[in-house]
């Protein structure tokens, strides 16, 4: 099974950002969840070439709004 290492960078905030593994290529578009945050994948860019069943990514995500409570 592939693992995908992933940076992830949300411009314009002042969260961090992370470095997550997942068992699918991310996709633009889609929702990923960063500890009590929830963004939207805007890019995603090769960063090395895969080796073997790792690949490394880097995505710049969008923060999405909080839902209330």
């Amino acid at each position: 099974m592939a693992t995908y290492k992933v940076s992830l960078v949300i411009p314009g905030t002042e969260h961090s950002g992370a470095i997550v593994n997942l068992h699918e290529r991310p996709q633009v578009g889609q929702h990923i969840r960063v500890g009590d945050l929830e963004v939207e994948v805007v890019e995603v860019i090769d960063l090395l070439p895969p080796r073997g069943d790792f690949y490394f990514l880097h995505a710049t995500c969008r923060l999405l709004p909080q839902a209330s409570a």
